[in-house]
């Protein structure tokens, strides 16, 4: 049985943009996934990128009309400027980090619900009381982060090194073995490389 290692970060509209068609492709091939959030923007500039912020102004305008072709192409509504973001990724990653330790609800789901409250649904994903709604409407225990903060906190740090050690420079990314694929819009080479097309 496959295993794909997904690199994201709460806050990336990419990361919201991919919707559920990883878990629809890891269905298809019978395949596992491994969440795996991280700090992007202490990613970036370990691996030859910048944060957003520091970018050049033509790359800022690049990736906004990158956002508004992808969300029109996919159907997806998406803010170009929502309310709350940037923001503290933490909360939200340590969140999903506990539930995937404990299990019982829907991960996935789970995960795709926090971009989309911030890209979609103009939520602030640092608040506890958010945070604590999206566990609990996804089938987890809503005060599970507070109790594995400290596990949660140290898988957090330990992600970002690991994803740095296997080459990951941006989100989303996936992995399978040494196979890397970056980018919401590279899922359809990953079902072609599950299904040994690539």
């Amino acid at each position: 049985m496959p295993q794909i290692d997904y690199y994201f970060a709460p806050i990336s509209p990419f990361c919201y943009l991919a919707g559920d068609r990883l878990e629809a492709i890891a269905a298809k091939h019978g395949a596992t996934i491994r969440y795996i959030p991280l700090n992007a923007p202490a990613l970036f500039p370990r691996t030859g990128g910048q944060v957003l912020a520091d970018r050049h102004d033509s790359r800022k305008t690049y990736r906004i009309q990158e956002l508004r072709r992808w969300s029109a192409r996919l159907g997806l509504k998406l803010d170009l400027q929502p309310a709350h973001f940037p923001v503290n990724p933490a909360p939200a990653s340590y969140a999903i980090i506990a539930a995937a330790k404990v299990g019982g609800g829907d991960l996935g789901g789970l995960v795709q619900a926090f971009p989309r409250a911030v890209w979609a649904e103009g939520r602030n994903i640092a608040e506890d009381e958010v945070v604590q709604e999206i566990l609990a409407a996804h089938g987890f225990d809503p005060k599970i982060a507070d109790k594995y903060m400290l596990m949660a906190a140290e898988t957090y740090m330990a992600n970002l090194e690991e994803a740095v050690a296997r080459g990951v420079f941006g989100v989303p990314f996936y992995m399978v073995g040494e196979e890397r694929l970056w980018g919401q819009d590279r899922l359809d080479d990953l079902d072609l490389y599950l299904s040994g097309k690539l």
